[in-house]
């Protein structure tokens, strides 16, 4: 059987990623198991490379502007088992292993949360884990 993953060291795939101005691209992360969309999130290039190289979803902080592992301060990692680039090559999605069954910081399975019911959102999806508890402060080394 071919192996499908992509070559990481070619230069190739990724030029055929359509960034936008700010270098970025909005990348959806997808349950592969149960189909549910997680969360969406921005990569840039090198975001997206350490991604398909680590087989972990890396992302692009805005806020922060730097890379963030998803997990990284939760311990609620995605294994990435597939990723896949939109007709307009300007979407990626990521199907993934979702480790902890939290991909929300808010401490739910999914961001997508809250439904539009007759002008309002409503939440639909309960608190799995309290986010206090997913992202107390580490202790620094020597603590």
């Amino acid at each position: 059987m071919k192996d499908s993953s992509p070559n990481v060291d070619s230069p190739e795939w990724l030029a055929e990623v359509r960034f936008d101005a700010n270098g970025l691209i909005p990348a959806i992360a997808q349950d592969a198991a149960s189909g549910d969309i997680l969360m969406m999130a921005w990569m840039n290039a090198e975001a997206l490379t350490a991604t398909a190289t680590e087989g972990q979803a890396i992302y692009w902080s805005r806020s922060r502007n730097k890379l963030w592992r998803k997990g990284e301060s939760s311990g609620h990692q995605q294994r990435v088992l597939d990723i896949r680039l939109d007709c307009d090559a300007d979407v990626i999605l990521l199907k993934v292993e979702q480790r902890g069954g939290i991909a929300c910081h808010t401490g739910r399975r999914s961001c997508f949360y809250r439904r539009l019911e007759q002008g309002r959102w409503e939440v639909t999806d309960p608190v799995l884990k309290d986010p206090d508890t997913i992202y107390r402060p580490h202790p620094q080394q020597g603590d």
